[in-house]
Parts: structure tokens; sequence; C-alpha cells
């Protein structure tokens, strides 16, 4: 006999019976306000083309790194879970996909992604009995026959979700054509890209030299000379705008930036370029070039957000043969304090600038990042993020932050997800997770309620809208 799947209402509430109360009117405050994602990796050809989605592995499982990490812990090759590899695609059958992943579901118990799939799962298809190993074609069957209608597209689901502005990601050769064919189409559904420049400004990358050249072709500049090079980021960072962009968005290893003489960066180019470079020479041309974006950012007015700490590609068997982005990213301790100095020094008192700072080292908050943002004009900490995005990563987010910053020098929540049905739960967590803790603050008398509510709809809605100029 299945299992029935039940959602709590009092999920993530406080156990104490008067905070929970609290909590619970608070969260009605703020439960069915409109999305603002303004940073994502959903794919915008999904709204240009508004086709229907195939089935539960293409649209669930395959994108969703968070998932197949914790199955390929396990022992499960990726290729059993309709994950392509660098080969082609996957020689599994998605029915089979989807049943060695049914099978194994309760690997996920505790964790985010469980919480993020059941509401998925009942709120979104309205299935009753929980995923596993009998279920299995059940749920495949189910969310098959669901996507099949006009309901489930893309732009309907947008709709549905109350999603009032959605980021995606792009790159600096991207031609942005999926964004002009939604506004083409004449959709009301506001998608707007983000510049991502990382493939030609870090010189390690795989693909440096080939999309640098690309990039020169798309731009008309000599993207060979400095002053060319600099020129053609202003080119794409307008482009973008057209299509919507407010933000920039900057995937280095390290928080490091760097402020040298225009002979001193002309210099380093010059030997980036020539692919005779050394590691330091890698990390300083990167460290120079988030405080060129800096510069850009208070000419054209582009949010810019940094996103560093990650040891990218940690599995190298696993990066031969699929590639980037499947899950072996690891987080690794960063510094702040010395490594924003530079930039800081340069632009950090000037409130034309917002810069938003992401971490994956938890032992920042207190230390490095609090007291940053609770200085600067121009530094905002972004939200709890990637592997941090989660119950437990939100309130330790909060609790050492907040005595610093304050809530008002964070930015709200995003999503930062390829998963496009995960949105609405993972906005959801957000919004009980903090209004738990600003439960607990007016209980114990730290708060008026009647500002807990007005904080409860920053948190949820205002503070992203302001921060990224939405």
């Amino acid at each position: 006999m299945p299992r029935p799947l039940v959602l709590h209402p009092d999920r993530l509430f406080p156990a104490d019976p008067s905070v929970r109360s609290v909590a619970r009117s608070l969260y009605e405050q703020v439960r069915s306000l409109p999305l603002v994602s303004p940073h994502g990796h959903t794919d915008p050809n999904w709204f240009a083309n508004n086709e229907p989605y195939g089935n539960a592995v293409e649209l669930l499982l395959a994108p969703d790194h968070y998932l197949y990490r914790m199955l390929y812990s396990q022992g499960v090759p990726l290729d059993r879970l309709g994950v392509a590899s660098r080969a082609g695609p996957p020689a599994t059958e998605p029915r089979e996909a989807w049943r060695q992943f049914a099978s194994r579901y309760a690997l996920f118990r505790g964790t985010p992604s469980a919480l993020w799939l059941d509401q998925v799962f009942s709120e979104v298809f309205g299935i009753t009995v929980r995923l596993e190993a009998d279920t299995a074609d059940l749920y495949f069957d189910a969310i098959g026959a669901a996507l099949a209608t006009p309901a489930f597209r893309p732009r309907a689901l947008f709709e549905r979700f109350n999603i009032e502005v959605l980021a995606t990601t792009e790159g600096p050769t991207d031609r942005l054509e999926a964004h002009a064919a939604i506004r083409r189409s004449g959709w009301p559904g506001r998608v707007i890209s983000t510049y991502r420049p990382d493939p030609v400004i870090d010189p390690e990358h795989e693909r440096f030299r080939e999309v640098l050249g690309r990039f020169g072709e798309m731009t008309g500049e000599d993207v060979l000379s400095w002053r060319g090079y600099l020129q053609a980021h202003r080119r794409r960072r307008a482009d973008f705008a057209l299509a919507g962009a407010t933000a920039t968005d900057h995937g280095h290893p390290s928080a490091a930036t760097a402020d040298l003489s225009d002979s001193e960066a002309q210099s380093l180019f010059d030997k980036v370029v020539s692919g005779r470079f050394v590691p330091a020479e890698a990390e300083l041309f990167r460290a120079q070039m988030l405080t060129e974006m800096a510069r850009m950012s208070i000419e054209d007015g582009m949010v810019m957000q940094i996103h560093p700490g990650a040891f990218r590609n940690h599995n190298p068997a696993l990066f031969a043969s699929h590639g980037p982005d499947k899950g072996a990213d690891v987080p690794q301790p960063t510094d702040y304090v010395r490594a924003l100095k530079p930039l800081l020094d340069r632009f950090g008192n000037d409130a034309r600038l917002t810069l938003i700072v992401f971490t994956l080292d938890e032992s920042t908050y207190s230390r490095e990042l609090a007291p940053l943002a609770g200085h600067y004009p121009a530094l905002k900490l972004g939200p709890a993020w990637w592997f941090h995005d989660s119950p437990e990563g939100m309130r330790r987010f909060r609790e050492q932050t907040t005595e610093t910053a304050g809530f008002y020098n964070t930015v709200g929540f995003n999503d930062d997800t390829r998963a496009f049905l995960s949105i609405p739960a993972r906005h959801d967590v957000c919004r009980r997770v903090d209004c738990a803790f600003l439960a607990r603050l007016v209980s114990e008398h730290r708060m008026p309620e009647d500002e807990a509510y007005e904080t409860a709809v920053d948190l949820a809605y205002r503070l992203a809208k302001r921060a990224y100029r939405l």
C-alpha cells in the first residue's frame, strides 16, 4: 500500500506553540506575494518557444545536480540517471532513469531537495502518495500526462507560480535570441538576462581562447588589445541591458580583486592573451577584471554579483566524461576582508555601485561579510547560497549576519536554480524560515510585532526588487 504524501502546514515553524503562532501569522502576510527571482539558470528558450516539457527526467532529474550528485555518491552512474555526457545523450530510457531515482529517494531524507520535490509533487502535480520504488511508474505517468497539457507549458506555469520577474544567466557570446523572441511574442511574462562573462575573464577556462575570438567577432572590437577588450565588455553589457538585464554575475574561484595601473593591466593582459602566464597571473587578471566590472557598473548602473569560493570540477574523471556542472564542485575557505580591499578602496564608498557578495564559506558570515556589509555603502550580502540554500543554512545566515549587518544590508532571496518547477518551493522554504526567525525575535521581545510584519514583506519581496533595481 503506498504511503501518503502529506505536507504539514507548520513545516519549518518553531516547535514552541506560542512562537509558532507568531510565525504562522507572519507567514500568512507573505505566502502569496509575487515571486521575484533575480538570479537563476533556467533556459530562456523554454519561455521563448513555450513547447511542452518531455518527461519527468528531462524536467526534474537530469538538470538538477543537487539530485544526481547524491545518487552518484551512492555509486549510481550518471548515465543511468538520464544525464548526458560529452559523448552524447545517455542510453538509459527515461522511465528506467526515473525508477533508479525513485528506488533511492530515501537518500534525500532530511535534505532541502526532499522538501522542494515533495512540495512540487504535491502542489504542482497533485500527487498524494510518496515517491518510492513501488510508485515510480505512477509518478512517471502522472507527471508525463500533466506535462502534455497546456496548463503545464512553461508560460502557463510561470503565470501559475505568480512570478513577477525571472532572471536567466547568459555568457558573453550568447546572442540573446531567446530574449528577443520573448519580447516579439507579446507575452507579458518578464524574463530578463544576466551578464556572466567568466569564459572571457578566466584565462584558465578550458575554452578561453575560442570564446575570446567569438567575443571579438560579435562586438567588432580588437579583443587582443586591452582597450578593445574592455570596450567589447561595454558593448556586450549594453546588449544585455537591452535584453532586460539589470545585473552581472561573476563565478570566480576566489573573491580576489586588484587595482593595477593602466600600464600594469596592459602588460598582464598581453601575457594572458599570449597564453604565456602562470596561475598567479591568471588569478591577478581575474582580480583586476572584478574591479573593471565594478567601474563599468558605476557607468551603466548594472548590479554586480560575486559568487566565489567553489573548487570547480573537483572530480577530474567525471569532468573528462561529462563536463562541468555535474555536482563535483566543492566549497573551500574564502577570504573577503583582504581580497575585496582593492575594489572597496576604489569604489566601496560610491553609493552608485551595488556589489552583492555570496559565500560558500559560512565561517566568514560574522567575522568578515557582516562587518563589511555593515560599513560599506556599495556592499550587500547575497542570501545563503548553493550548499547552504537550506533551512539550517538560512537560519545560520540570519543568526550570524543580522546583529552586525541588519536585515537591510541583505538582498532578500534568490533561488539560483536550473530546476524551474522548484522555484515556488524554494521561495516558500525561505519565507517560512525567515518568518520563524522573526517570530523568535518577537517572542523574545527584541522586535515589535508590527515591525516584524513589515520586515517579513521586505525579506520576501521588496529587498530583492530594490537591490536588483527591478
